[in-house]
């Protein structure tokens, strides 16, 4: 048998092995809903075949056996930093103009669940059969995610062929297409595929309909007093030929894990019909909110089920933020202003071009964040979901746009597939918190009726930008909600609505301008990454080695030296960086740091000490560079120390280069796991130094990279340039492609006559399990909150009430606890209980601690629970002691005269304990608690099979203790 036979049984063993596990259970952590609902990554273990677009590889015997073996994200073919020395037209007329066939068997569990296929991308037409029998075509463009339903074309329990056809020849009506424009648009299946599950009752896809899959808005969110309004709309499918109970619960869950809000909603949902449950709830206790300091994310977790039954379930993050563009201070994010700096985005990388693994798509937005960049633009297609993920998890913000550059069709087919572009691009991404600005132009064109007016309907709570140019167009925000411009010289701008800068330069001379005037809100700069176009007139158009175009980094992500000018200016931690090498010739120094000045050193002589230029063309910086000039070279070293206002000092020292000595090699793993999944890729960087560490900029040759087993060079042998590999700024780069068994992995970079370099890396296992990966913890602890004090108390809004009489034994029953009780007592017998209720005093939970019970007994209290179902608890007590705020048009002034309750000493310092645990607090008075908390104790206690539990509170001088309120939760964490 082949290796590629082999492998290929493997795929296939593993896979089945892999659902029928799947048919049983999942292994999911603690509450998370047990359903239907399996998601399975499919990337692994395809047989590809490059063109022949008429040949019949649909039929199920088709011969594959002879097919390359390959994983998905998966180009037609790799490509060199030089696009193969084709010199093609930004038509893109033949570079990557083929198709390419994948084949792969699926096993499909014998039940009665729906089964799909889900794509993330594939350029650009696709078509996919399933047994030999043609599913569907999805012609709307390579860009945005689509699905087949693929239940009539399964043979359940056992296996089944799939084919796809991915059909990246030119159109006519597929935008970008048929162009120009100013990338180049690559090939292949070339973003995740997912087999789906899902009982007949579920929640279908976002992207199906402008009413479809899940909807979070948050219709109100208050800055000042933390608090938020949160709607979320969830379309239920029924699909199961009879009517059908339906229950949808939906949590808000917390960074913790724990559920913070509940919303649970019933309905009959009709056969073969669809279904909305609108539901909406507040959080109104210290909203934790989204920001791109602090990006702070919520769950809500989407539960469906059927005659009480789990059948479905979906989870989306939520980020609670408030934005608007103010006409006078520019954007606002959570009330506060916000300068946008950031920049473009192509999603290129070398050789592989657009086929990125997840990993890379969260590396750059990590490496986005190291800078400083707060926003990042999509240039000019909607991006992968791995970038959106990772711009919520890291706080960065998305300007999105539908596929385009600046032509536009008079084919009125082609402009449906634009606004339906845009359409899938919009529900795809909606429920993302880092998304605020939906492009509702065509890019140089200016603004588009039909791409803002199908933003605003599919979403009207972003923003909409012009996307304009200052060559062209009327140079205002149109219909959009933002005037969103190319600004790379002079421009028209009234002045009349604030300024937003969608491209432009980027450094410190192109920053400068938007952060001296407040009107000019923004700068996205043109670009992240160098790039893959035909563009005929750039600087390395006719380059035979390297064609990639711009970038404040190369392609390999390796950041130029002019843009560490960013940190110093964007960064909050202390930072020292020197631009220039130390060479024969140098004669001026440029330095960028944070710190208020910089001491220049030759040899250990300093050359002066000085603050950042005050050249007006930095005016507006916060850190402008510090330029040393007119001192002479010498042989050795030149020095330059930050001097911090807190006189702390930070170096940076560059000698002059030697001759080349050896390499040193250094493998990107910060802040991800190289994963097993035969897809995942590595950045390794490999630098020539000299014998003293110094980095050779100028170093002729070539370094080669080598790996032991289960990982490879990408590129290599493959004739493109790859491997070896020349330097840029002294860096060899390389991409290492993850093989599919975890364990370790040697790379070695060599050159001749260097000293090599060794790296090693660890490969993780790898889960094609996606929906069990991404699940976390769920704790829906039950709660009840109860208001305490007498019977002319006024009760908390939410609260249940708790009503006690002086002198009497008070007991309260926990429907929620099985119906358990909690009594109030004093420790001895000479103790008594007064209750007092309504005292009008002012503060958010004012109606809790307005009132309450005052326990007088030199042994404290206890309060006493008896039948608690067995488990650990959490509660918390509130102690204040209230004095009112009645006045002429209260009713409560006349019962003044008879409360002699508030004349009564208390204690000022409570311990509260419960078995081995204790707590102290402070208690609070008055009645003005506006703009403060009130005495609050937290304690955890255990209850075992005999139901009871007793917390005692007790003072220090015999005098009274208040008690308001308690919160009880069930705390199994």
């Amino acid at each position: 048998m082949t290796e590629q036979n082999i492998n290929k049984s493997l795929y296939s063993l593993l896979f089945i092995l892999l659902l029928m596990a799947q048919a049983f259970s999942q292994e999911l952590p603690f509450g998370y809903p047990d359903t239907e609902r399996t998601k399975i990554s499919i990337n692994q273990g395809w047989k590809f075949h490059l063109g022949n677009p008429d040949a019949a590889y649909f039929e199920k015997n088709t011969d594959d056996t002879t097919w390359e073996t390959v994983n998905v994200p998966h180009t037609l073919a790799l490509t060199s930093l030089a696009l193969d020395g084709l010199q093609d037209e930004k038509t893109q007329l033949k570079f990557h103009r083929n198709v390419g066939w994948y084949r792969r068997n699926i096993m499909v569990p014998e039940n009665n669940n729906k089964v799909f296929l889900e794509f993330e991308g594939v350029h650009q037409v696709t078509d996919v059969w399933v047994n030999g029998k043609h599913v569907g075509k999805h012609g709307t463009g390579g860009y945005t995610p689509f699905h087949f339903d693929i239940t009539r074309y399964v043979d359940k329990g056992k296996e089944n062929q799939v084919t796809v056809l991915a059909d990246n020849r030119r159109s006519m009506i597929v935008p970008p297409d048929p162009g120009p424009f100013d990338y180049v648009k690559f090939s292949g299946l070339y973003r995740d595929v997912y087999l789906v599950e899902k009982h007949p009752v579920h929640i279908g896809f976002n992207w199906e309909a402008r009413r479809a899959g899940v909807t979070i808005t948050t219709p109100t969110v208050d800055v000042v007093n933390k608090n938020a309004t949160i709607d979320i709309k969830s379309v239920v499918k029924n699909t199961s030929g009879k009517a059908e109970n339906v229950t949808v619960i939906t949590r808000v869950i917390d960074a913790e894990g724990l559920v913070v809000l509940k919303l649970i909603d019933d309905a009959n949902v009709a056969q073969n019909s669809n279904y909305e449950f609108d539901q909406i709830g507040s959080l109104e206790d210290n909203v934790q909110l989204w920001d791109v300091e602090n990006p702070y994310l919520y769950r809500v977790n989407t539960e469906v089920l059927v005659n009480g039954k789990s059948v479905d379930v979906v989870e989306n993050n939520l980020g609670i933020r408030k934005f608007e563009l103010n006409p006078d201070r520019g954007f606002m994010l959570n009330g506060k202003p916000i300068e946008l700096m950031g920049f473009n985005r192509h999603q290129h990388f070398p050789y592989i071009g657009d086929a990125v693994p997840d990993a890379l798509h969260y590396k750059d937005m990590l490496q986005f964040k190291e800078f400083g960049f707060n926003i990042m633009r999509t240039a000019h297609y909607p991006q992968d979901n791995a970038i959106l993920d990772a711009c919520d998890r890291l706080g960065i913000l998305v300007y999105e746009e539908a596929p385009s550059w600046i032509s536009m069709s008079t084919d009125k087919e082609w402009w449906n597939n634009f606004e339906q572009s845009e359409r899938v691009m919009i529900r795809n991404h909606r429920n993302h918190p880092s998304v605020i600005i939906w492009g509702g132009g065509i890019n140089h064109r200016g603004y588009v009726p039909v791409a803002h007016n199908t933003a605003k309907q599919e979403d009207p709570t972003r923003l909409t930008a012009s996307q304009g140019s200052r060559w062209t167009g009327w140079q205002t925000s149109g219909l959009t909600d933002i005037n969103a411009n190319m600004l790379y010289g002079p421009f028209i701008w009234d002045r009349a609505e604030p300024m937003f800068a969608m491209e432009g330069h980027h450094g410190p001379e192109a920053l400068a301008p938007f952060r001296k005037d407040s009107l000019m809100t923004g700068l996205i700069s043109w670009t992240a990454h160098a790039y893959y176009t035909f563009h005929p007139t750039h600087d390395k158009a006719s380059n035979k080695i390297d064609r990639t175009r711009s970038g404040g980094m190369t392609i390999f992500r390796n950041p130029r030296p002019e843009l560490h000018w960013y940190k110093a200016e964007l960064g909050k931690e202390p930072f020292v960086y020197m631009l220039e090498d130390w060479k024969k010739g140098q004669d001026s120094i440029t330095v960028y740091s944070n710190a208020e000045n910089v001491e220049l050193s030759v040899n250990g002589k300093t050359v002066a000490t000085q603050t950042s230029s005050k050249d007006t063309i930095y005016d507006g910086l916060h850190h402008a560079p510090f330029i040393f000039k007119n001192f002479r070279y010498a042989d050795g070293e030149v020095k330059a120390k930050a001097i911090f206002k807190d006189g702390k000092t930070k170096e940076v020292v560059h000698k002059t280069p030697g001759k080349p000595h050896a390499l040193e090699l250094m493998v990107d793993t910060v802040g991800r796991k190289f994963t097993a999944d035969g897809a995942d890729i590595l950045m390794a960087y490999a630098t020539v130094v000299d014998k003293n560490g110094t980095a050779i900029k100028e170093y002729n040759g070539k370094v080669n990279f080598s790996v032991s087993k289960n990982a490879m060079v990408v590129g290599d042998n493959a004739n493109i340039n790859a491997n070896p590999m020349f330097t840029e700024y002294g860096i060899a780069p390389a991409l290492i492609r993850a093989g599919t068994t975890a364990g370790e992995v040697k790379i070695t970079a060599s050159a001749k006559g260097l000293k090599s370099a060794n790296a090693n890396v660890q490969l993780t296992a790898y889960d094609p399990n996606v929906l069990a990966t991404n699940a976390r913890a769920i704790y829906d602890f039950k709660k009840v909150e109860v208001d305490m004090g007498a019977h002319d108390q006024l009760v908390q809004f939410g609260w249940d009430f708790w009503h006690g009489k002086d002198e009497e034994k008070s007991s309260y029953r926990l429907p929620i606890f099985n119906n358990a009780e909690v009594n109030l007592a004093t420790n001895s017998t000479d103790g008594v209980l007064r209750w007092l209720g309504e005292m009008n005093v002012i503060g958010k939970y004012g109606f809790v601690y307005g009132d309450g019970v005052l326990g007088i007994d030199e042994n404290g209290l206890s309060i006493n629970f008896k039948k608690l179902p067995k488990g650990k608890y959490k509660l918390t007590t509130y102690h204040h002691a209230p004095q009112s705020n009645s006045d002429e048009m209260d009713p409560n002034k006349d019962k003044l005269k008879e409360i002699r309750i508030l004349n009564i000493p208390y204690e000022r310092k409570l311990t509260i304990s419960a078995g081995e645990n204790t707590k102290e607090v402070k208690v609070t008075e008055g009645k003005m608690m506006q703009f403060q908390e009130p005495g609050k104790s937290t304690i955890l206690f255990n209850v075992q099979d005999d139901g009871t539990a007793k917390v005692n509170i007790q003072g220090t001088a015999g005098k009274g203790i208040w008690l308001n309120g308690i919160e009880l939760q069930e705390w199994n964490k």
